[in-house]
């Protein structure tokens, strides 16, 4: 850990926050003190308040009227609401922080906001992508960025203000395994160039090891329940565990592929007598493992393979190539079946087109070229939005309606897709729908409630969630219509070991049949390989794959 200073860059004196429609508080009762150049890692499970902190240490979570605060929270000495550009936040979400129409124009905001002279900010603009490894012209439209390269833009904008805290919440969470080590290491050269201090939160423990000195736990319920050194609280090294600056270099050059692939790297040694491991990991981090905490050594729980062999094919794809924008092409052409009972993984980096692939299978865009076809027993009763006569084979011409019932879609990212005032009106959104009797949709959704450890947040502004709970939600949404065909983006992106765990057990049963429904067809992009471990997948490889 660095040094103790008179001025700590963060200090938190029982400090809490609720928002305005909110009864819970999203945290609270919450006390630590950062040093200048200390490196921390945030930690705790799904819904403890991680995002909430960091917006609150970026300042950014309003007034009065936007919630309710307790204690303090200072940056660099002032309050934190006070410490204009003392701080620098990347979002969970990319999209919410992208301003401007062009590239260049975005990473200069955050700057021309600071008001830095005109002629430094286009060098820093410049020097902010390339660390950040966003290859692109200046004038690229940030509409035509894929997710994970909104998340680098987004990181790029914040390393051009030069902050004195960087704040990062789930940086890599939707980039490819080369743009999490990009991404991580373009953050440590911005430190080692700075001296800058490091708060990120992050599901991807291994990953962050290297870079950080002390591990922060938040506790469900309020306060810190852990704070110490990497080794201390989790049985693993962290940076002050470095011994040179060689073995750094090799751990995260050499170590890249373990360090971001760890999930699958515990679940295999727990599948080999790993549990030993497990076994040597300290007994506090194996009661935050329990909480939810992802700890090195302590693999999920992986579900049963499937039940049986994949059956019938519902969705085929003939010579089919995908775009956002018509006439622009982004991937194809592509040959391939999704069928009952088995999980189709689509995988790539980022940019190669598996999230227009995906929302092309799902009947939510429109082919370049090529055809998306629906087996008849999909295809039966699904009449065309503009077309007189009987069922269409073509989802992409089905009527919202139809497409209800057969394919339902979670898109990558949750905002998209929330459309009511509470996480139960947006469940009851598709059932109503569809027409169904009070009765059944009361009971459909408190069945998802509970199934999704939703229960507590019912009456909660779905806008307020967490990251990892706006996930469940938008998955929750998709199986309250009960279709057979689910397109799933990047699935378990924001969630903690446990809803994990969870998550998958509940796509697995899915994939078998649940109770009186039978199996169904399942998509999932992602990036997280342990997921299609998890779940015996079928891998579809878009663009190039790392080795």
């Amino acid at each position: 850990m660095a040094a103790a200073s008179a001025t700590p860059a963060v200090e938190a004196r029982g400090w809490g926050w609720r928002y305005a429609t909110r009864h819970a508080w999203a945290v609270r009762e919450t006390t630590f003190r950062i040093d200048p150049g200390e490196r921390v890692l945030l930690l705790g499970a799904s819904g403890s308040g991680k995002s909430t902190l960091l917006q609150g240490i970026a300042g950014v979570l309003g007034g009065a009227d936007e919630g309710e605060q307790e204690g303090e929270l200072r940056v660099a000495g002032d309050l934190a609401a006070a410490a204009r550009g003392a701080s620098g936040l990347v979002l969970q979400d990319p999209d919410s922080q992208t301003v401007l129409a062009r590239v260049g124009d975005d990473v200069a905001f955050g700057c021309e906001n600071l008001g830095v002279p005109r002629e430094e900010i286009w060098p820093r603009v410049r020097h902010a992508l390339d660390a950040v490894g966003l290859d692109v012209p200046l004038d690229r439209a940030t509409a035509a960025l894929s997710g994970g390269q909104k998340q680098r833009l987004a990181l790029a904008g914040a390393v051009a203000m030069r902050p004195e805290v960087l704040l990062l919440d789930e940086p890599t969470a939707n980039l490819d395994p080369a743009g999490v080590a990009d991404v991580r290491d373009a953050v440590g050269r911005a430190l080692d160039a700075t001296g800058a201090t490091l708060v990120v939160i992050e599901h991807r423990i291994d990953v962050w090891l290297p870079l950080v000195d002390r591990v922060i736990v938040l506790a469900p319920g309020g306060g810190v329940v852990a704070d110490g050194a990497p080794r201390d609280i989790l049985g693993a090294t962290g940076a002050s565990g470095r011994s040179s600056a060689g073995e750094t270099a090799e751990r995260t050059d050499s170590g890249t592929r373990r360090a971001v692939h760890s999930t699958v790297g515990r679940a295999l040694d727990a599948a080999a007598g790993g549990r030993d491991r497990a076994d040597a990991v300290p007994p506090r981090a194996r009661e935050l493992a329990a909480d939810g905490v992802w700890v090195p050594g302590v693999p999920p729980a992986y579900p049963p393979g499937p039940a049986a062999a994949p059956g019938d094919v519902l969705l085929h794809a003939r010579d089919l190539v995908v775009a956002r924008v018509p006439g622009t092409p982004v991937a194809g052409p592509f040959h391939l079946d999704v069928r009952a009972g088995e999980v189709l993984g689509v995988i790539g980096p980022n940019g190669a087109g598996k999230s227009t692939l995906g929302l092309t299978l799902a009947g939510l865009l429109p082919a370049e070229s090529g055809v998306v076809e629906a087996a008849s027993a999909l295809a039966a009763g699904a009449r065309a939005r503009r077309r007189r006569g009987g069922a269409s084979p073509h989802p992409v011409t089905w009527s919202s309606r139809a497409l209800l019932t057969r394919i339902g879609a979670v898109l990558q990212d949750p905002e998209h897709q929330l459309l009511a005032r509470t996480v139960r009106e947006e469940l009851e959104v598709g059932p109503r729908a569809l027409g169904l009797p009070a009765d059944r949709i009361a009971a459909r959704v408190d069945e998802l409630l509970e199934r999704l450890r939703l229960a507590p947040l019912a009456a909660a502004n779905p806008y307020t969630l967490s990251g990892g709970e706006k996930r469940r939600l938008t998955v929750a949404a998709a199986l309250a219509t009960r279709p057979r065909v689910l397109v799933l983006d990047e699935p378990t992106f924001g969630q903690d070991a446990r809803t994990w765990a969870e998550l998958v057990a509940i796509i697995a049963r899915l994939r078998d049949g649940d109770g009186d429904d039978p199996p169904l067809a399942v998509v999932a992009v992602t990036h997280d390989v342990a997921v299609l471990e998890a779940l015996q997948a079928r891998r579809f490889a878009v663009g190039e794959v790392p080795a």
